[in-house]
């Protein structure tokens, strides 16, 4: 609740407190503000506070009125780029036919503010809205001493003083073919390249393989740094509704004989929101359909950890021809080790490894061995089984609560992520959930395009606390 003071009045409190949350891009470009009369409810002040305070952040340009919508926050990126926009659009509307016509520009997404986002803490209560596991739960003996391993005497110089094998560490890309073997994808070591983390692995084949213009379908919903990552890039998006078998198999069809797409990029192990695994039958289809039309498919397996060895993946249906595997050690090890990797069909690896270098020339050797020799001992193993054993647990009791709310689950809860519908809508629910110190992931972050939707994306290992369900339901019964 706001307090007024000597030395600030309502109106500047109210001000400064939506100012903060734009600038940590708490509130992201795009996201509409509270109507005047929920925002003085909420913050028990008069409406005349309200739109005093709406003035400033228009006077500071981090707002824009829309007649008869409210106020949203602005993007100053787009507004910059905005003209040079329009004008592609009319170039590429004057050589297209309707018969043809890319779908309309989606609205744009700021990378850098979704990124931004991801870091910021808005208390110490665990957050229903975080894309990773808790610090506790990934917190052993083990990982210090692999890098005591790698740091010890003429070792540390010898690593330090020169650049790393410019395609990753030898031992560890050594270890990752066995580990790919036990999926059933068979990639020699030459076939593999180290990145700094999975998100670079996915940017390495972005970069190497579309321009700027060329159309890349994308599983919706999804994760939504890769629709921001992908538009930052100058792509154009054509989304593939996702559901429990997989993507739409007919929308895929229509765009690849409308548009002749490059590249497919799919989470088909535990999907991002929604938990759902890919099912052979359409395993089986994706990859005839990438044989027919000539485009490639990145399968993005940052959750094979926890996914079970026997899960249906495009890479080990297609033997890497046509596929690029993409997975990383974040969600299960060490977020800040920046380690991930992918395997290419053989072709393709020296093309990516030149991209590679251009971004980053190599990758931190010191690091790359401490993860082998934890692969290598069977560390990373059984740390994988005990994590996976604590989120079963978390799981039951994350739904049991959120099932008590009154909430139902979109798609059966699997993995780290539940896709929840709440009943309204998540993108007010968030603003005022922040209030109370929770961070969410309301459903439109999930889509290319923003849009109104009431779902959320909470993550099992920190929706276990009633205390957090509580507050939920007192903010949404109160909306």
């Amino acid at each position: 609740m706001l307090m007024k003071t000597a030395g600030q009045s309502l109106t500047e409190q109210l001000a400064d407190r939506f100012a903060d949350r734009i600038g940590t891009r708490l509130l992201a470009p795009g996201a509409r503000l509270p109507s005047v009369r929920q925002c003085a409810q909420q913050h028990g002040v008069s409406p005349s506070t309200v739109v005093a305070a709406y003035d400033r952040l228009l006077a500071l340009g981090l707002v824009q009125a829309r007649r008869n919508r409210g106020f949203f926050v602005r993007d100053a990126a787009a507004s910059r780029t905005g003209g040079a926009a329009v004008v592609r659009r009319h170039a590429a509307t004057a050589n297209a036919t309707a018969a043809d016509a890319l779908p309309p520009p989606r609205a744009p997404v700021n990378a850098a503010a979704l990124i931004r986002g991801m870091f910021h803490s808005v208390s110490d209560k665990p957050q229903p809205g975080m894309g990773v596991f808790p610090p506790d739960w990934l917190q052993s003996s083990f990982m210090a001493t692999a890098v005591r391993r790698v740091t010890t005497g003429p070792a540390l110089q010898a690593l330090s003083l020169q650049y790393g094998e410019p395609a990753g560490d030898p031992g560890l890309r050594q270890a990752l073919a066995k580990k790919l073997a036990a999926i059933d994808i068979h990639a020699d070591v030459g076939q593999i390249i180290t990145t700094v983390g999975a998100t670079h692995g996915l940017d390495i084949v972005s970069r190497s393989l579309l321009r700027a213009g060329d159309p890349v379908m994308v599983e919706e919903p999804g994760w939504a740094i890769e629709f921001a990552r992908l538009q930052s890039l100058g792509m154009r998006i054509l989304p593939v509704p996702r559901g429990e078998r997989g993507p739409d198999l007919d929308v895929m069809t229509r765009y690849c004989e409308l548009h002749r797409p490059k590249l497919f990029v799919s989470v088909s192990v535990l999907h991002n929101p929604t938990g759902y695994c890919l099912t052979p039958g359409t395993a089986h289809r994706v990859v005839q359909l990438a044989n027919q039309y000539n485009f490639h498919i990145v399968e993005d397996d940052t959750y094979s950890h926890i996914a079970p060895e026997s899960a249906t993946r495009l890479c080990a249906l297609d033997g890497l021809q046509r596929t690029i595997y993409v997975s990383g050690f974040a969600k299960i090890l060490a977020p800040n080790w920046r380690v991930g990797y992918l395997a290419a069909p053989p072709d393709l690896a020296e093309h990516l490894l030149d991209t590679k270098l251009l971004s980053t020339l190599t990758t931190p050797a010191l690091l790359e061995k401490a993860l082998a020799w934890c692969i290598d001992q069977g560390q990373l193993r059984r740390h994988a089984e005990r994590i996976r054993a604590r989120l079963e647990q978390a799981r039951a009791r994350s739904v049991r609560l959120a099932l008590q709310s009154g909430c139902t689950f979109a798609a059966e809860p699997a993995g780290l992520f539940g896709w929840v519908d709440t009943g309204v809508d998540t993108d007010a629910l968030a603003q005022r959930m922040l209030d109370l110190g929770y961070l969410l992931a309301p459903g439109a972050l999930f889509h290319a395009g923003r849009q109104a939707s009431t779902l959320m994306r909470i993550n099992f290992a920190t929706t276990q606390d009633a205390r957090f369900w509580q507050d939920f339901r007192a903010v949404r019964d109160g909306a």
